[in-house]
């Protein structure tokens, strides 16, 4: 490591260039997104070259990545705190790019699975070092405005990376996406090293102790805003991975359009870019929790009315592109805000605390999104049954959070 690694920022506000810091921040974010929508075109594809006969079971391809980087966001958080968010970063993505060459070269179903777990694993390292990141530089409705403005770059990644699946399928097969992700890992990795500076001071590494991480757990687990607001967007994200786990599916059994499947991803990503990108501008005038909380009742409202359509046989794929798509900007409004809510009080311990709100809520979001995804019969309904349930258990959980006072200041 460089010198770099023990350099601490001279001032609060970004280590390098604003609109640096945002695109940085943003590839960090996108980079796990990119392993998992990539996947999607190729998911039959690689049950044909393994022998996966179930089209269900083809889904544990997007569910193992995603358990791996629920599960490693315990083990990530306590390391950035110790050893800061540069060096870590650097590890896991080297991690990252060796695990998507194993996942290229796997000659079975399983050891595809165990090198989707080792990547999910490695890259959760960039969701824990990217709030860290933002939360050394900024907090409170600054860092919701940074986190929105970052999301809404990251979410070019959903638009174009099926497409990238889908080109690269035409010009080799599905092992040559994984060398397209290990090299796009391997182009971030040279970017963090020549240019982002250590955000962590020195005086504020925190060592690994256990008595330490539990206490640090035990912040966490006692403020409520982090408890609630975690608890809320797990249910969301439960959703947001059922839509992940059925929708090649959906695109290609219930609509029989697989050609449209990138088409239907661009359809929700700009709309959640669109919304993100209001979310920047309007956060710091009306407030995070009147944003988040009319975000979620809007998903609630959309996921009912598009239920009445699905149920009555009335959901052709222009009505599920706009619906579905008006919902993911919903959930685009409320998980950005609620992500900086959650840390608004964490920053004594902003690693440990990223790590375990990302652990239960990308843990018990896979677990979630696996039922949805599992339920599938051929039909749009348990996906946007799916979309029902969770948006009532987040606002419930919102609910519990404010004390029954939604809006509030």
């Amino acid at each position: 490591m460089t010198a770099q690694d023990h350099q601490a920022p001279a001032m609060r506000g970004a280590p390098t260039g604003f609109a640096e810091f945002v695109a940085l921040v943003a590839s960090l974010m996108a980079l796990g997104a990119l392993g998992t929508d990539a996947m999607l075109p190729a998911l039959p594809a690689i049950g044909e070259a393994l022998g996966v006969a179930d089209e269900n079971s083809r889904q544990f391809v997007v569910s193992a990545f995603l358990g791996g980087f629920g599960v490693a966001h315990l083990i990530h958080g306590p390391l950035v705190d110790r050893f800061g968010r540069r060096r870590v970063l650097l590890w896991a993505i080297a991690g990252y790019v060796v695990a998507n060459a194993a996942a290229a070269l796997a000659g079975s179903f399983t050891l595809l699975i165990a090198a989707r777990i080792a990547g999910g694993a490695t890259v959760a390292a960039t969701r824990i070092g990217t709030v860290a990141l933002v939360r050394d530089c900024y907090h409170g409705r600054a860092m919701a405005r940074v986190m929105s403005i970052a999301f809404m770059v990251f979410m070019v990644v959903p638009v174009v990376a099926p497409s990238v699946g889908q080109l690269v399928l035409l010009v080799g097969d599905w092992r040559a996406i994984f060398w397209v992700i290990a090299g796009t890992g391997a182009a971030l990795w040279v970017w963090i090293a020549l240019r982002l500076p250590e955000t962590l001071a020195p005086e504020d590494a925190l060592p690994i102790h256990p008595r330490r991480i539990a206490a640090g757990w035990g912040v966490v687990l006692r403020d409520r805003q982090a408890v609630g607001y975690t608890l809320a967007a797990t249910m969301l994200m439960g959703g947001l991975y059922g839509y992940l786990n059925s929708v090649q599916q959906i695109m290609f059994d219930v609509f029989d359009r697989p050609g449209l499947l990138a088409v239907v991803f661009a359809a929700t990503a700009a709309t959640m870019a669109a919304a993100n990108l209001a979310n920047a501008r309007f956060v710091m005038r009306v407030g995070t929790r009147k944003i988040a909380h009319g975000a979620v009742l809007a998903m609630v409202v959309l996921a009912g009315t598009h239920l009445a359509a699905a149920w009555w046989g009335m959901d052709s794929l222009v009505v599920f592109a706009v619906l579905q798509a008006l919902t993911m900007a919903s959930f685009g409004l409320a998980t950005s805000n609620f992500s900086a809510m959650a840390m608004e009080n964490m920053g004594g311990v902003a690693g440990i605390a990223s790590s375990v709100q990302g652990f239960a809520s990308i843990t018990a979001g896979v677990a979630i999104g696996a039922v949805i995804g599992q339920a599938f019969d051929g039909s749009t309904v348990p996906m946007i049954a799916g979309f029902l349930v969770v948006g009532l258990l987040s606002l419930g959980a919102i609910a519990w959070t404010e004390r029954g006072r939604l809006f509030g200041a």
